[in-house]
């Protein structure tokens, strides 16, 4: 908030401008309208689920109206909800012009303050008896006559105050702020996906990711007691309810698979292999549950050369297990700090580094090229089959 500011949250605002993502408006109709039609009830769920009141919902093309008085709130509420670019606390009037320099006056008495320098912006859609530029000028010459002791200036290049002027058909908005919202496509356009969450830093920024992109998810936690103990479960649990808080009105279950395989693993198959070997039986389970969800991929956290079992040949190898469900790595790229700079960001990240017991199978010094010929092999001499259906019979689902 600029420095020149009163207390926005103070101000009397009565709707909301919620600006749609860009990637919306260049879908095709009828795509565009189910998109639209989709972040429409997420935004009627998130209301909801915050009790934030609200009288009515106007759905235009590239923006919705939401009326109500509690419009800091509710917009803080919804820059959460995928699919917002953007969100403005506004002042509604109707689109004459009279009335939209009274209302623009209103909202420059609670945001200007002596020696600002200000600058008067307006976007119209529809038919009307002015143009847009007459509507700045207008209400600049207003707000420069109304209040001659603030000695303000105008300053259409880097201003203090911004006054924004939306005039849409019979309707016009006036508003001072822009807040951002998170983008992407809305929760629920996409197919569901299952994630491999560990509680960890990586894996809970690539399930937001996957949300971000409109897929909802189905997170899914390997218990590797007893080499790992309750608090790595415990961990991985409210990571998976901070994600859940980005997606109001989707299903909060998370599932926990009980990894006794791993310790067939450790006690059977060579040292070197172990994180292999057992990550390579995670696909497997998670495309059981892929079945059991209907979902259309598995997420992972990975990244090229994040962990030993990450390099560029380790990941193919892992990659081989998975027989009927791409695996999806949206962190392949990224490096620690960005990927840790997201988890502030989407707020996983002071839980992902709660002190837990860290697994410990992984060996001393892990295989960083494996090959697959001898993966194959270490696997003929285990039950994994009979390890794959021991972790399914299990398998408990916690709500959240």
């Amino acid at each position: 908030m600029h420095s020149g500011f009163k207390s926005f949250e103070l101000m009397e605002f009565n709707s909301i401008i919620v600006r749609l993502s860009g990637e919306i408006g260049i879908k095709g109709d009828w795509t565009r309208r189910a998109y639209e039609r989709r972040l429409l009830k997420n935004i009627v769920d998130a209301l909801s689920h915050y009790d934030v009141p609200y009288e009515k919902i106007v759905r235009k093309c590239g923006r919705i109206y939401l009326k109500t008085h509690s419009a800091m709130e509710a917009s803080l509420k919804l820059a959460r909800v995928f699919g917002i670019s953007s969100l403005s606390p506004a002042l509604e009037t109707t689109s004459k012009l009279n009335d939209i320099v009274e209302g623009s006056l209103s909202l420059a008495t609670q945001t200007l303050q002596r020696g600002n320098t200000f600058a008067v912006r307006c976007r119209r859609v529809g038919h009307h008896p002015y143009t847009s530029a007459d509507v700045c000028r207008e209400v600049g010459r207003q707000i420069l006559t109304a209040f001659p002791h603030l000695d303000l200036k105008v300053n259409l290049r880097s201003p203090d105050v911004s006054l924004g002027i939306e005039v849409r058909d019979e309707s016009a908005f006036a508003f001072t702020k822009i807040l951002g919202g998170t983008g992407g496509f809305p929760l629920g356009t996409q197919p569901r996906v299952v994630c491999l969450l560990s509680g960890g830093i990586d894996s809970p920024v690539a399930s937001w990711l996957a949300m971000k992109r409109g897929c909802p998810i189905t997170p899914i936690y390997f218990d590797n007691s007893p080499f790992t103990d309750d608090a790595t479960t415990e961990r991985a649990l409210n990571v998976a309810k901070v994600l859940f808080e980005w997606a109001i009105g989707f299903p909060r279950k998370v599932y926990v698979v009980p990894h006794g395989g791993l310790m067939e693993i450790v006690e059977g198959g060579p040292k070197r292999l172990t994180c292999i070997l057992c990550k390579r039986m995670m696909y497997r389970i998670a495309e059981r549950i892929a079945d059991m969800e209907r979902a259309e991929g598995i997420v992972t956290g990975e990244s090229i050369g994040e962990q030993a079992s990450q390099t560029l040949r380790n990941l193919r190898v892992l990659s081989e297990a998975a027989t009927r469900y791409p695996i999806h790595r949206p962190l392949l790229g990224l490096d620690k700090m960005e990927i840790e700079k997201m988890a502030r960001k989407i707020e996983t990240y002071q839980v992902s580094i709660q002190k837990a017991k860290a697994c410990t199978a992984a060996p001393s010094k892990p295989a960083t090229q494996a090959k697959i010929e001898e993966v194959r092999k270490a696997e003929e001499d285990l039950h994994v089959e009979g390890m794959v259906k021991s972790s399914l019979e299990g398998l408990r689902m916690v709500r959240l």
